[in-house]
């Protein structure tokens, strides 16, 4: 995050602050503002007139023209890290930025809000290696953090099957998205909030029905969905248009829309799992083709057993109206 763009001591001062207790770790500060490490474990790197040194070597470069652009490309190979601002040409750059660097140095954005953030992750669909903050007030930087979270990650936890088991048919909803997925990427959900599934999209052939990689098939009508604004919904709610947020087993994140939602009885089983002696489930259809992701793979719902690990995003507190609270809730 940079706490390095005011004029003022006290008002980069309050930037890192609010950075920190919005679970920032690194800063971008200037010269001189290393007694900010004080403030709490906190990672410096040091802006001396577009030098990056401390934690993080590199140049910060602005580009507003055609120039500044090349000048920039110049700098792809040569530099570790390039943290780039942009005007109101922000694609274009960046995607030659990419192209240019190869992989060789680091492209991190700056972004203001989720929408920054989710163009630079899909640029040239590799997308820049990273975000980083920039705003101008620091009650802007909480929700610029949550947004830019989302979208750069979601922290994912192996934990194990107790037991898996079938139950009465019901009511299941198939989420058809407007964008391809892969193996190893799907759809956080499940019967609490506080422990959703990654439950792997129709993206592997198994030799009786063709893939059908832009499918979710999500579960039971009653199921949280995680939503890219962080908040849940109940899979009932969603209709064509929504967004939904796709997540791959290493966590990375992006948005899709939904091209269609489908309710239809289907024969369903329960899984449940344990971690630290906390019991969550999650209810899916019946079905060869469901899959939940694991930390080297998937596994269809009819092959799943005990002590199978399987990859679920965990949360403290619980949900009201889909916003998380932080209050003891315990949903089973």
């Amino acid at each position: 995050m940079r706490a390095d763009v005011s004029d003022n001591a006290d008002n980069r001062k309050k930037m890192l602050i609010s950075g920190l207790e919005a679970g920032i770790n690194t800063f971008i500060v200037r010269p001189g503002d290393e007694r900010f490490s004080t403030l709490g474990k906190v990672e410096l790197v040091i802006n001396d007139n577009g030098s990056l040194t401390g934690s993080v070597s590199g140049k910060i470069v602005s580009i507003a023209t055609p120039d500044d652009q090349t000048k920039a490309m110049e700098l792809c190979g040569k530099e570790k890290v390039l943290v780039v601002t942009t005007g109101d040409w922000s694609v274009i750059p960046f995607e030659n930025l990419i192209a240019a660097s190869s992989g060789r140095t680091k492209i991190m954005a700056c972004v203001s809000s989720a929408e920054d953030a989710e163009l630079c992750r899909n640029i040239l669909e590799k997308g820049t290696d990273g975000v980083v903050i920039s705003v101008k007030d620091p009650k802007m930087v909480k929700d610029a953090v949550k947004d830019a979270k989302m979208m750069s990650g979601v922290g994912l936890t192996p934990i194990k099957v107790r037991s898996v088991r079938n139950i009465q048919t019901g009511d299941r909803v198939c989420i058809d998205t407007c964008s391809t997925m892969v193996p190893g990427e799907g759809m956080l959900i499940g019967s609490q909030s506080s422990c959703l599934f990654l439950v792997q999209s129709e993206s592997e052939d198994n030799g009786y029905v063709a893939a059908r990689p832009f499918r979710v098939n999500a579960g039971a009508v009653h199921a949280y969905i995680m939503t890219p604004d962080g908040k849940t919904r109940y899979l009932s709610e969603l209709n064509a248009g929504d967004d939904v947020l796709l997540v791959n087993r290493d966590g990375n994140a992006k948005v899709a829309s939904i091209g269609r939602c489908k309710t239809e009885l289907r024969p369903m089983l329960i899984v449940s799992a344990v971690h630290e002696k906390e019991e969550y489930t999650t209810i899916l259809q019946n079905a060869e083709t469901v899959r939940l992701v694991t930390p080297k793979g998937s596994l269809s719902v009819s092959e799943l057993k005990e002590g199978d690990e399987v990859l679920v995003h965990l949360t403290d507190g619980g949900r009201h109206f889909g916003m998380r609270v932080d209050e003891k809730i315990r949903e089973s």
